[in-house]
């Protein structure tokens, strides 16, 4: 099809359609029934698995390697957008990613202990393939979008993010408790987890018809190719001593999404270990009513910080919903009952997609004037996943050695305070400016 122009309606509604393709994999895979079923697999006194040639705590074991998972995309991710910049075809790369997450979720239908490698490895098929296909998609961000559009579009993507994922989840949730006995519920988790990436696959399709390519400079891809992107994160971190509001937006963004991604991830594994549901069937229903309600209530969190973002700054509001997080973690270290699980639910479902569609466009509204924006966004998306592999280790060798998610949780509060602090750096640098 003819290119679009840059804002036009078609152009950006196919960008934010993507996030309805595959938040179904967050929501299902990540937050929701994956961790359940995950779970499910183990003894309620036995809550040990041996891979690799150790013996893990089954939480620990799964942080480690969804950490492990961020650490190759933190790698390569740099190394594919410079290719991508070369043959100017970014959208081949998050084709390749998304279909590598698709058939990642389709795979985990054979999950099992017994395979217990086989079985991690479409595990780490589905996280890399949804986040690697992220470094891409943001990065058309500012391709598609005016400066002034970018906030509105963004949260525009993430709520239907939620609303898609919400829709998928319910027919799942369906599915699961239609049946009677463990054995039947299982069943029907591993057939949500081949909808999952049905689901991905074939609603992609829509954003890839739009999407711009890129135009291709007919070279081959040599080795200087091939190193090109880190190169070019060399470049732009060279660029930020020139540029101190950027810079310092950047190591606070670091750490407080450190702090954020962790709990995202591990959120399900805490409420289905840590809290008082009282059976099996109460504990599944309720996991999944609280992620119902985080997923609802987030697309009124990013529209209300969306609005706030525009009355009172990006970065006041940044520090807000940074306090709010905070005080979460001391919150959940406390609780113990559904009840209380569900309030922390509520109040994060209120902060999580502000805080994630902010981020990304105040680091997409700080950029400089520059055409190389796969570049910047490849160097925030590295940030941010060695963030996540810092705060995921973290949170797992706590878990393994203490023995309790909730230490875990604790000690993630610093990283919020410390994330407060820079923030205001950032504010005091804007007023300078």
């Amino acid at each position: 099809m003819a290119t679009l122009q840059k804002g036009s309606k078609k152009l950006l509604n196919a960008w934010a359609f993507y996030d309805w393709a595959n938040s179904v994999y967050t929501l299902t895979i990540a937050s929701s029934i994956f961790p359940i079923f995950y779970s499910a697999l183990f003894i309620s006194e036995i809550k040990q698995v041996t891979a690799f040639g150790f013996e893990f705590k089954s939480t620990a074991l799964i942080t480690f390697v969804t950490a492990f998972t961020f650490l190759v995309v933190s790698i390569l991710s740099p190394i594919l957008s410079g290719i991508a910049d070369y043959v100017g075809n970014k959208k081949a790369f998050m084709k390749f990613f998304c279909y590598t997450g698709g058939l990642g979720c389709i795979g985990l239908y054979w999950f099992s202990l017994e395979n217990i490698h086989l079985s991690l490895l479409f595990y780490f098929m589905g996280l890399i393939g949804y986040w690697g296909s992220l470094v891409f998609y943001n990065s058309y961000l500012p391709d598609i979008a005016f400066p002034e559009q970018q906030d509105r579009i963004s949260a525009k993507g993430f709520s239907l993010g939620y609303v898609g994922s919400v829709i998928l989840l319910l027919i799942n949730l369906g599915m699961v408790m239609s049946q009677e006995n463990g054995a039947d519920k299982m069943l029907m988790m591993r057939w949500s987890f081949v909808m999952v990436g049905v689901w991905w696959i074939l609603f992609s399709q829509y954003t890839f018809y739009v999407l711009p390519k890129g135009a291709s400079s007919g070279q081959r891809v040599t080795k200087n190719v091939l190193f090109n992107g880190l190169k070019e994160l060399k470049q732009v971190w060279f660029a930020l001593k020139q540029d101190l509001r950027l810079k310092r937006y950047l190591i606070a963004f670091f750490v407080f999404s450190m702090a954020v991604q962790t709990i995202m991830l591990v959120a399900v594994y805490f409420g289905e270990e840590e809290i008082a549901w009282g059976d099996a069937d109460a504990k599944t229903q309720g996991l999944i009513v609280s992620i119902l309600v985080i997923q609802l209530l987030a697309i009124i969190g990013a529209v209300i910080t969306s609005r706030a973002s525009s009355k009172f700054g990006n970065i006041k509001t940044l520090i807000v919903v940074n306090f709010i997080w905070m005080f979460l973690c001391i919150y959940a270290y406390f609780m113990e009952t559904p009840v209380q699980f569900y309030i922390a639910a509520s109040c994060v479902g209120l902060v999580m997609g502000g805080i994630q569609s902010l981020a990304r466009s105040t680091y997409s509204k700080f950029l400089p004037e520059t055409e190389d924006t796969t570049s910047y966004f490849s160097f925030y998306d590295v940030a941010e996943k060695i963030g996540i592999v810092i705060g995921m280790g973290i949170f797992a060798t706590i878990d393994q050695i203490t023995g309790s998610m909730r230490n875990s949780i604790l000690f993630l509060v610093t990283f919020f305070l410390v994330g407060i602090v820079l923030l205001f750096r950032v504010l005091k640098q804007q007023k300078l400016e």
